[in-house]
């Protein structure tokens, strides 16, 4: 059965205050975290002050790794880039590292064996727990010896998510109007996993972009590996006499997947999420979860949500 929001209007989620607020915590954070040693105590003030004079105003902080699943889609690894380099304009100076699990290079064991030897928070753009994340990642960390290395939570669910995937469907042509249409409706594209996980999150993020569009149905649906499929997903709606369905593309980047979810949608399809500024802000921030937990001592565990 096909789980849908319901059909109500409600008053929509104020997710620009949320995305704002979560920004500004973020760079608070990154702030914090230099007055901070790696074993959790708080750095001598003459220690910060003498950094300051040689130029250095915060201490090394470890490698950020971004993990990327990888595609035979050139743009993939372009889109990837591009939203790396916004990751470094907001941290200048933070050491910022791309892997691949397949696809693509580099892959994670050759940016990982490329590090010297440190610290490292693997993080994975991955939108929802899976395979990828609980096994691929640890066992690439494992085999890493000479970091210690933490692994952050996946990019989602998260109200920036939510955020960017409502800008890219204004983007494709989504109106105000369409918010409060019975004729109006959502299939939030994703890849799809064996993991029960991975759908429970796609759902929750499903729940929240309904939300922030003032009670529209969203309706989740998968490329692969879980049902319903998309246009499996289209002709649900159109049988409950929803026409104007968008398709709003749960993908990290262009691919293979993404391109077909958008050329099953009636009426307008989304640009994956890629390069977004909501993504790059969000990236630092689960990166930044990890650092608030402490110092990584060898430990790779998943960090919460």
């Amino acid at each position: 059965m096909t789980e849908t929001a319901p059909e109500h209007p409600r008053e929509p989620l104020p997710l620009d205050s949320t995305a704002q607020l979560l920004t500004r915590i973020t760079s608070q954070l990154g702030t914090q975290l230099s007055l901070v040693s790696l074993n959790g105590t708080r750095r001598p003030m003459h220690r910060i002050r003498n950094d300051a004079h040689r130029g250095n105003e915060r201490p090394s902080a470890p490698t950020l790794v971004a993990v990327a699943h990888g595609s035979r889609d050139p743009q993939a690894l372009h889109t990837v880039q591009e939203l790396l380099q916004r990751v470094r304009e907001l941290r200048p100076g933070l050491d910022v590292r791309l892997g691949h699990i397949e696809l693509n290079e580099p892959l994670l064991p050759a940016t990982l064996d490329g590090i010297p030897a440190g610290d490292a928070v693997l993080v994975p753009l991955l939108l929802g727990r899976g395979h990828h994340v609980r096994h691929d990642l640890p066992q690439a960390a494992s085999a890493a010896g000479h970091l210690r290395t933490r692994i952050a939570a996946p990019l989602g669910p998260h109200p920036m998510l939510v955020e960017t995937l409502h800008e890219r469907l204004v983007d494709a042509g989504w109106q105000d109007e369409d918010d409060r249409s019975r004729n109006a409706a959502v299939v939030l594209a994703a890849a799809g996993s064996r993991d029960p996980d991975s759908a429970v999150d796609t759902r929750r993020t499903a729940r929240m972009l309904s939300d922030r569009l003032g009670g529209v149905p969203v309706v989740p649906a998968y490329a692969s590996a879980a049902t319903p499929t998309v246009p499996v997903a289209l002709r649900a709606l159109a049988a409950r006499g929803r026409h104007r369905v968008a398709v709003a593309s749960y993908f990290t980047a262009p691919g293979r997947f993404a391109t077909a979810a958008a050329a099953a949608a009636p009426w307008i399809a989304s640009a994956p999420l890629g390069a977004h500024p909501s993504m790059a802000r969000l990236l630092l921030h689960r990166y930044d979860q990890v650092m608030a937990e402490g110092s990584l001592e060898g430990e790779r565990l998943l960090a919460s949500a």
